[in-house]
């Protein structure tokens, strides 16, 4: 297939032109003359990007108010809800994700959607987050205490066949009993937890919110601190020293913070407490240099999935160029998470596009309805032009 006369928009590269797909890749870009019986496509001068990667999402849940919501599921009633939520993503012009983990089904999602049993995005799948007992995310997580139970927790997940290793280092917003302003694990438990994954060649992902779990986080060795809500002066620095990929989530306490009248009195008093001070950690990270992935941390309460493509407008009201945020979340989380081969308009990479009417480098919010969504260089939602 080829789609002709488009502007080719990516995070590093903005030409007009044309592009051809062939057995689901991009097979080259530019001026591109039709072959034989070739269908060609003419998007009249519209906007082609990458699909956008999101790299923090649940789809365990679902916007609920509270976790408790699906603790009491079956994990056939929770698979049920993790495929409606992958095929809602889909649709929406997310084509790829990073799944943090919900009782071990993110990873029978990810092989039903490799199999093409059912649509979804590309996955890069959690079994379950590490956390102390009683900690963040314990409901659905694995609890452990000390570093011999931490590695013995990594080791039972590479058994089960997880693509990274997530853990919490602080307590969270929507976990009662919880502060997420204090560091949870101890250093031996997370240089334990960092080290095993590595091992087995995993990254290591930690939901943070405070400071000091950051620098605790990050002297460790982590990979990517997910949130980073307090971040001061002397974490931000760490994280610029140490290599560690910020992933902002921006959407998680704007949603809860603007439907406070309906959330838990305990994620309310929370978020309230910290929504300003989120956004003046990740403005002063961005400004000191931190490599930021777009994540949304979709599922979270008044957080759906679908509202994916609103975090590039948060990541750009609140410090990075339209263009920055544009790359935070297409190929730099696609990079960040290990997605290979995606989130650029390079030849040899997926052909995971989306056919957009306006600008986005003028109006991020046309990246919220995509004319058409593209997996493989099919067609997976909206529609293209009748082509020759």
């Amino acid at each position: 297939m080829l789609l002709r006369d488009a502007r080719l928009l990516s995070g590093t590269d903005d030409r007009e032109g044309d592009l051809r797909v062939v057995d689901g890749r991009i097979e080259a870009v530019g001026d591109l003359d039709p072959r034989g019986d070739e269908r060609c496509v003419d998007l009249g001068e519209k906007t082609l990007t990458p699909g956008l990667v999101d790299a923090h999402v649940h789809f365990s849940l679902s916007g609920e108010t509270s976790v408790e919501s699906v603790v009491g599921m079956t994990d056939a009633e929770l698979a049920l809800v993790e495929a409606y939520n992958a095929r809602t993503t889909l649709e929406s012009g997310v084509t790829g994700v990073r799944a943090m983990g919900a009782r071990g089904i993110d990873l029978d999602l990810k092989r039903a959607v490799d199999r093409g049993d059912i649509p979804g995005p590309r996955m890069v799948a959690n079994d379950r987050s590490i956390t102390i007992t009683g900690g963040h995310g314990h409901h659905l997580g694995r609890e452990i205490d000390g570093p011999v139970d931490a590695r013995r927790a990594v080791r039972e997940q590479v058994k089960r066949g997880t693509d990274f290793v997530k853990f919490m280092t602080t307590g969270g917003v929507t976990t009662p009993g919880t502060d997420p302003d204090t560091v949870a694990l101890t250093d031996e438990e997370l240089d334990a937890l960092v080290d095993e994954a590595h091992r087995h060649g995993l990254h290591a992902a930690t939901h943070v919110h405070g400071a000091e779990g950051a620098k605790a986080a990050a002297l460790a060795g982590v990979d990517t601190i997910e949130h980073g809500t307090f971040l001061d002066d002397e974490a931000i620095d760490l994280l610029v020293d140490e290599d560690v990929t910020l992933v902002p989530t921006l959407s998680a306490p704007y949603h809860i913070v603007r439907n406070v009248e309906w959330a838990t009195p305990d994620s309310a008093r929370k978020t309230e407490e910290i929504y300003e001070r989120h956004l003046d950690s990740f403005a002063r990270a961005v400004d000191a240099g931190v490599r930021v992935a777009g994540g949304t941390d979709a599922g979270t309460p008044f957080n759906h999935h679908g509202s994916n493509a609103a975090e590039v407008t948060f990541m750009i009201e609140h410090g990075l160029s339209p263009r920055g945020a544009l790359a935070a979340m297409t190929e730099v989380a696609a990079e960040t998470v290990g997605l290979d081969d995606c989130g650029t308009l390079d030849p040899g990479t997926h052909a995971d596009l989306l056919v957009l009417a306006g600008d986005p480098l003028e109006d991020s919010t046309v990246l919220n309805d995509p004319e058409a969504v593209l997996l493989g260089g099919e067609l997976v939602a909206g529609h293209l032009p009748v082509g020759d």
